[in-house]
């Protein structure tokens, strides 16, 4: 940012200076004029040619030239489980079994003096040539409590000590799925709520820098509670819609709680989001419910699991409607997606499919129809492009796609589901834009979508603009995403995030075109 720069993070500004408002080109046209633009109680209140009104009293966010744009959502993260998988050990690069085991067992050489519980995250199986074994995991320190959860958190891998104080006693394997995994996510969860609010608001610092001004939070907790207490204790990074779970539907009820509305006591930071059900599993760990058997080599056969019944998902949709709850589905599979379909069709619910990953054709105009908007996380189909032409072989053709989508008519979200991805907006965009990563071909390039549109579904609404009026929710980028090379799209600097005209993000050092 500029040498002159006034501003520091936390400040209320009342100028964004020196900016350029960044859109799809018309006409020819390569470059835009700078502008200021003037806030005034959390809105745009004018946009004026640079340095034609700015008083001496304003506090001035200098753009330096860059591109101002909607700040950025995310519309589908786990925050608390993002937090703390910061604090686990890495197993994203394990090729295998024998080689995430490697990995702990370094980690436990190096920490000698730790004697507690022992976490890891991130480990993909779905492509591994061996199995997760008890065996594995006991020989590294079989005193103390080892668990490791996978990416997609639909399993978790432990050894017999932590089966036995999580309730799982002489499971065959330590590889626990769905229903079970998330038993276990849920007990990891026994850290003090000043732990966890603290790792939390770094998280929190850490989104903002990176343009994001809000995320949809469907951690499996009773959200309301932990986020009025966070930003009781001055956790104003992000605004947030929080999910609530089937064993929270009853009490969100009886609280009156109303997708939309917002918590008193939270300057309207926190909003009450969707009702979330999970209705199949995921792909790494092939319990995604489809139409076509997973390959017998897969390990796991069959065709996938429902983890809610039609008949249930059915009630469950019915009762969240009629109390004013939006819905949030998860399905992967494309048995599982035709079923979700089924469900909101015949309770008219609204809200969104989260994940969307593998269709039938005749499904895709079905989101119109409903009203139903694809709530997908397109850095997804980069992690997961080779276990899916194994798994779902002679099938990716209709595996994350998201033209496809677009072209039925119906509405994108775009989000990281963190941890499974990194929490940032641009690495979703990117994946979307391009098809592509670590410079291999794009994979069905012909899903691709462009900028503007994926753009659009990375901020709170289609409509989301700057424009005298609008909530100033908004980032400054030193390079224009709609002229600039895509490779430069999942590293955007951000120089800049203003959350309702209060600088939550500051890079002064970010170059400026």
């Amino acid at each position: 940012m500029s040498p002159h720069q006034r501003i520091t993070v936390g400040d209320t500004v009342t100028t964004i200076a020196n900016v350029r408002l960044s859109g799809p080109r018309r006409g020819g046209r390569s470059d835009l004029d700078p502008v200021d633009v003037t806030v005034q109680d959390g809105r745009i209140s004018a946009i004026t040619p640079a340095g034609s009104t700015r008083a001496a009293t304003d506090l001035v966010l200098d753009g330096s030239g860059g591109y101002l744009l909607p700040g950025l959502w995310d519309h589908h993260v786990h925050f608390t489980q993002w937090a703390r998988t910061a604090r686990r050990i890495d197993l994203s690069s394990a090729s295998s079994a024998v080689d995430a085991a490697a990995l702990v067992a370094r980690r436990v050489r190096e920490d000698a003096d730790d004697t507690g519980r022992i976490e890891g995250a991130l480990f993909r199986d779905g492509l591994w040539p061996d199995a997760p074994s008890l065996e594995l995991l006991d020989a590294i320190a079989p005193e103390r409590e080892i668990v490791l959860v996978s990416a997609d958190l639909h399993c978790c891998w432990l050894n017999s000590a932590a089966l036995i104080a999580m309730g799982f006693a002489g499971h065959p394997t330590g590889l626990l799925r769905e229903d079970d995994s998330f038993s276990v996510l849920k007990q990891l969860d026994s850290v003090s709520d000043e732990v966890s609010d603290r790792w939390v608001a770094t998280a929190a610092e850490r989104a903002a820098a990176r343009g994001v001004v809000g995320v949809v939070d469907l951690e499996m907790r009773w959200n309301a509670a932990d986020w009025l207490r966070r930003v009781g204790h001055g956790s104003r990074s992000l605004r947030v819609a929080f999910g609530i779970y089937t064993e929270h539907l009853e009490r969100a009820i009886d609280a009156g709680l109303v997708s939309g509305a917002t918590l008193a006591g939270t300057d309207g930071l926190v909003e009450v989001g969707p009702f979330k059900v999970i209705t199949d599993g995921s792909l790494n760990t092939r319990t995604a419910c489809c139409d076509d058997p997973y390959p017998a080599e897969s390990g796991i056969g069959g065709r996938g699991m429902l983890n809610v019944q039609p008949e249930r998902l059915t009630a469950l949709l019915t009762l969240a409607t009629a109390n004013g709850l939006h819905c949030a589905v998860h399905a992967i599979g494309d048995r599982a997606n035709a079923l979700a379909l089924d469900a909101i069709e015949a309770t008219g619910a609204q809200g969104t499919i989260e994940h969307a990953q593998l269709l039938r054709p005749s499904d895709l105009e079905r989101f119109a129809w409903t009203g139903t908007a694809a709530s997908v996380q397109p850095e997804h189909a980069m992690d997961d492009r080779d276990v899916a032409e194994v798994h779902w072989i002679g099938r990716t053709d209709r595996a994350f796609v998201l033209r496809s989508l677009l072209d039925a008519g119906a509405a994108l979200r775009l989000g990281s589901d963190a941890p499974v991805a990194p929490l940032d907006p641009w690495i979703s965009i990117a994946a979307a834009v391009t098809r592509a990563r670590d410079g291999r071909e794009a994979w069905h390039a012909e899903q691709r979508i462009t900028v503007e549109e994926a753009l659009a579904a990375s901020t709170r609404g289609d409509d989301d603009v700057v424009a005298v009026g609008r909530v100033a929710d908004l980032i400054v980028i030193p390079h224009d995403p709609f002229s600039c090379d895509p490779a430069l799209l999942r590293t955007m600097p951000v120089l800049a995030t203003i959350l309702d005209g209060r600088v939550t993000a500051l890079a002064e050092d970010a170059p400026a075109d």
